[in-house]
């Protein structure tokens, strides 16, 4: 079974956080190469408990992966955009 993933890596102090977002799974490592050596064990891992628990197919699925033969395949959006928003405290506040 071929699962494709993102993985995100950013720099935060002295470590390479990595993230999988998607399936919320993180990781990290003092260099790009440590994180993505871990963060390839934590997927491992979590793909590993999932088929002991019998779950990854639900997992997937709830994830937003479509099974197309015996690859899963991210869904993919319509459009992506990013954009930034502003609000005052006090008009947040709920009654």
């Amino acid at each position: 079974m071929k699962i494709d993933v993102q993985i995100d890596y950013f720099q935060e102090d002295d470590v390479i956080v990595a993230l999988c977002s998607e399936l919320q799974v993180s990781s990290f490592g003092e260099t790009l190469e440590e994180a993505e050596r871990s963060i390839k064990e934590a997927l491992g891992l979590f793909f590993e408990g999932c088929e002991e628990m019998g779950t990854l197919h639900d997992v997937l699925e709830e994830s937003g992966f479509d099974r197309v033969g015996d690859k899963w395949i991210r869904r993919q959006p319509v459009k992506t955009m990013e954009t930034s928003f502003e609000w005052s405290k006090h008009a947040a506040a709920y009654a």
